[in-house]
């Protein structure tokens, strides 16, 4: 009799390139117009525009906590560079042409955290408190949210705790701007975590639990830990529509940037963006914002690591969350301590799973590679975890069905921008930094 994963195996063939550890890629068959998935999402563009309205009225407040939001009046966003360097480097690795612009999005560099979680994570904490203060009565929609920056409403919080899994970054975007308000947040950290990270945190004055396992583990014991307490909130990046809604913002930023820069998305201007995927929250909500804010003229692929390809495995079987890589007997150990995520957010993958053209996998050795490459071209330096989106447009070049299927011409695809979200990476220590830089002679 065969074991149920080799059932599982035959049933899906490319399962057996995951268990390899093959750098893999699979193309949607099932992805379709925005309008017909949206359902599946059950968010809309009000929902977008009220996460939005609520990142603007704590501008004010964000000036005062954070000086280094002043330039950009309180608002947290990232620049987009072009990357022309880094795209010759990419055709000569890759023996693949790449026509059209190749853009980098500098969530690495976002102030507050120096990761993409500044959205989410930031905009979370920042809802729970306008929740509590409104409640109290300390506080209207209508007020100036600078009065937040006080020892009074820091007292207030004092009150409340907030507690969170992560495997790094999340932790970071959650424990600064938590602590900052006044609230006791501790952050469950797996063993993936960079060091320095936990080291940032509690020198913030943050809890920081450290646990041997995997990210699993730390979700779970961070959600039992806010069970004993009904002050206690828990912020549950797997399955958390207002983390979501955090990171949908980016969407509309995009198009404005866009828009500013003269770049066309349209039929004839395709928009291909590559988001590095953990557990699918923050690549997720950026998804759904890019298609609210460019319709079926963006194209989202994912990325994830050979040993951490939860979402790719959860989609693609149609079992989401109800299977983990480790039940493949892939073991979730990668460089990548941001994508170490063994199973997939089962709200992503069924919200998102008719709105994305495709997955791939990538190399812990070619992300090192990747990481020292734009160093050296481009002067930009990125977590590792980070660079798992580089390789998106060479991989979309050279899958001929995939180009087929979606009718991207050779016109087409000389007019197309593609885009890669590069994740974390602005906070990393130099000596860190060095150690990484120094891994593609390993």
């Amino acid at each position: 009799m065969l074991s149920p994963n080799r059932v599982l195996v035959e049933k899906f063939p490319l399962l057996q390139s995951l268990i390899n550890l093959e750098e893999t890629c699979w193309f949607n068959p099932k992805i379709t117009s925005f309008t017909e998935a949206l359902p599946d999402v059950g968010l809309t563009a009000a929902d977008i525009k009220d996460a939005s309205d609520r990142l603007q009225r704590f501008a004010p407040y964000l000036v005062k906590a954070f000086p280094e939001t002043a330039e950009t009046n309180g608002i947290i966003e990232s620049d987009v560079v072009e990357i022309s360097q880094m795209k010759n480097i990419l055709q000569q690795d890759c023996s693949t042409e790449i026509t059209g612009r190749l853009l980098l999005k500098k969530d690495s560099h976002l102030p507050i955290s120096g990761s993409i979680k500044a959205r989410g994570g930031i905009y979370e904490v920042l809802t729970h408190a306008e929740k509590l203060v409104i409640k109290a009565g300390l506080l209207s929609i209508d007020d100036d949210y600078s009065k937040l920056f006080s020892d009074d409403f820091r007292k207030f919080f004092k009150g409340y705790s907030i507690a969170v899994g992560s495997t790094g970054n999340l932790g970071l975007s959650i424990g600064i701007i938590s602590a900052k308000l006044g609230f006791v947040v501790s952050v469950h950290m797996s063993a993936d975590a960079r060091q320095w990270k936990k080291d940032k945190l509690r020198a913030h004055g943050v809890t920081v639990v450290e646990y041997q396992q995997d990210y699993g583990v730390a979700v779970e014991q961070g959600r039992k830990e806010a069970e004993k307490n009904p002050n206690c909130f828990f912020i549950d990046d797997e399955n958390s529509q207002t983390l979501f809604l955090g990171y949908s913002v980016a969407g509309e930023r995009v198009k404005a940037q866009f828009d500013s820069a003269g770049i066309k998305v349209d039929t004839q201007h395709p928009l291909f963006v590559y988001l590095p995927c953990g557990v699918g929250g923050g690549p997720g909500g950026v998804a759904f914002g890019l298609k609210m804010a460019f319709g079926d003229n963006v194209h989202c692929i994912f990325a994830e690591p050979t040993h951490s390809p939860c979402m790719l495995l959860g989609v693609h079987t149609g079992l989401h969350d109800q299977i983990s890589v480790q039940d493949l007997g892939i073991d979730n150990r990668t460089a990548a301590d941001g994508l170490a995520v063994g199973r997939a957010s089962g709200f992503v993958g069924r919200a998102m799973q008719r709105l994305l053209d495709g997955y791939y996998t990538i190399s812990d050795q070619r992300m090192y590679q990747l990481l020292a490459e734009l160093n050296s071209q481009e002067k930009i330096r990125l977590e590792p975890s980070a660079l798992a989106g580089m390789i998106g447009p060479a991989i979309v070049h050279s899958n001929v069905e995939y180009l087929h299927r979606m009718n991207f011409t050779d016109e087409k695809l000389a007019n197309a921008t593609h885009l890669v979200w590069a994740t974390g990476g602005g906070m990393v220590p130099k000596i860190e930094m060095e150690k990484y830089l120094s891994k593609i002679n390993d």
